[in-house]
C-alpha cells in the first residue's frame, strides 16, 4: 500500500510541476515558519557558499596579483574594498578567502563529527569500562582550550591546509561525543532496542539500525553550530600566523598579515575581513539555533 502511494505521488509530481515545487520548498517553508531568523541565516549561508564556490570566476581580479600603483589604495569605484599593503584587491581576497575558510571548516567538521558520532554511539551503548575510560580521555581533551590544543598540534607537525583541518577537527571531537553519548544513553533503554536484542540482533546491527538514526537530529544541530566555531578557529589560527600559509588568502591570515605589517593599519584592511568573519559565524549560529528549534518535537507545537 505504501509503495502504491509513493508511486502515485511520483506520477502526480511528474505531471504537475507545481507539485514538485511544493515538495522541494515544503521543508524550507516549514523551517521558515518555525524560525524566521534561521531561514534568513540559511539564505545568507547559501549566498556565501555560492560566492565561495564560484569565487575564482566572479572575483574582479586575481587575489595573488600585486599592483604597485594601488599600494594601500582606499575604497573607490575601481576597487570597492580598497587594496592591501601589496596592492592586491581586498574584495577578491575576501571572496577567495571565504572559500578557503569554508573548505577548512566543512572538512574539519565532517572529520570531527564522523569520529565523535561513532565514538559517542559506541561509548553510550557499551558502557562499563569502555565508557569510563573514554570519558576520562574526553575530559583531558576538553581541559585544553580549543585554539591552544590546535596550536600545540601545529607547532609539533607544522602548518599547512591538511594540518589545520586535522587540528581544528581534533578540538570538536569531545563535544560531539558527549552529546551523542547522552542521546544514546536514553535511546538504548527504549523497548524496541530490547526487542531487537531479544530477537538475537547483534550489537553492531542495533547500533547502526536502531540507535544511530535516532542521533542524527542531534548531530545535525551540533554540526551546524560547530561550523561557525570552526570558521572562528581557522580565523584565530590564521591571525596568529599558524593557519593556512600565504600567499593563499584566508579571512584569518588577511587580518594577521595586516597587523603584522603595521601597528595601526588602514581601516579597510581590517573592517572588511572582520565583517566577513562576523557574518559567517553569526549566520551559522542562527541557523544552528533555528535547526534545533525545528527538530525538537517539544518545541514544534509551541512554535507552530
Amino acid at each position: 500500500m505504501n509503495a502504491f502511494k509513493k508511486e502515485s505521488e511520483a506520477t502526480v509530481a511528474s505531471k504537475d510541476p507545481n507539485v514538485f515545487s511544493k515538495y522541494a520548498w515544503g521543508p524550507f517553508m516549514d523551517f521558515w515558519r518555525t524560525s524566521p531568523l534561521g531561514g534568513i541565516a540559511a539564505i545568507i549561508l547559501l549566498l556565501l557558499f555560492l560566492m565561495a564556490v564560484f569565487s575564482k570566476f566572479i572575483a574582479p581580479e586575481d587575489p595573488l596579483t600585486t599592483f604597485p600603483e594601488f599600494f594601500r589604495h582606499g575604497p573607490s569605484w575601481e576597487r570597492i574594498f580598497g587594496s592591501d599593503h601589496l596592492g592586491r584587491d581586498i574584495l577578491s581576497r575576501v571572496m577567495v578567502g571565504t572559500r578557503t575558510s569554508f573548505l577548512v571548516a566543512f572538512s574539519a567538521v565532517l572529520l570531527s563529527k564522523v569520529i565523535g558520532f561513532s565514538w559517542g554511539v559506541s561509548s553510550g551503548y557499551f558502557g562499563n569500562k569502555f565508557d569510563l575510560i573514554s570519558q576520562r580521555f574526553l575530559d583531558i581533551l576538553m581541559a585544553f582550550p580549543g585554539v591552544i590544543l590546535a596550536m600545540l598540534l601545529l607547532v609539533g607537525v607544522g602548518s599547512g591546509l591538511i594540518t589545520v583541518i586535522v587540528a581544528i577537527s581534533l578540538t570538536g571531537i569531545a563535544g560531539t561525543t558527549r552529546v551523542i553519548r547522552s542521546v544514546t544513553l536514553s535511546v538504548r533503554e527504549m523497548q524496541y532496542v530490547d526487542a531487537a536484542r531479544a530477537l538475537g540482533a547483534s550489537d553492531m546491527r542495533i547500533m547502526t539500525k536502531h540507535i544511530a538514526p535516532q542521533c542524527v537530529a542531534a548531530l545535525m544541530v551540533v554540526a551546524s553550530v560547530s561550523l561557525g566555531g570552526a570558521i572562528f578557529s581557522e580565523a584565530a589560527l590564521g591571525f596568529l600566523g599558524m593557519g593556512v600559509p600565504p600567499p593563499s588568502p584566508s579571512l584569518g591570515n588577511m587580518l594577521g598579515g595586516v597587523l603584522g605589517d603595521a601597528y595601526k593599519p588602514p581601516w579597510w584592511m581590517v573592517i572588511y575581513p572582520g565583517l566577513a568573519i562576523t557574518l559567517v559565524v553569526l549566520a551559522f549560529n542562527l541557523f544552528g539555533d533555528g535547526l534545533r528549534d525545528h527538530l525538537d518535537p517539544r518545541l514544534r507545537g509551541k512554535l507552530d
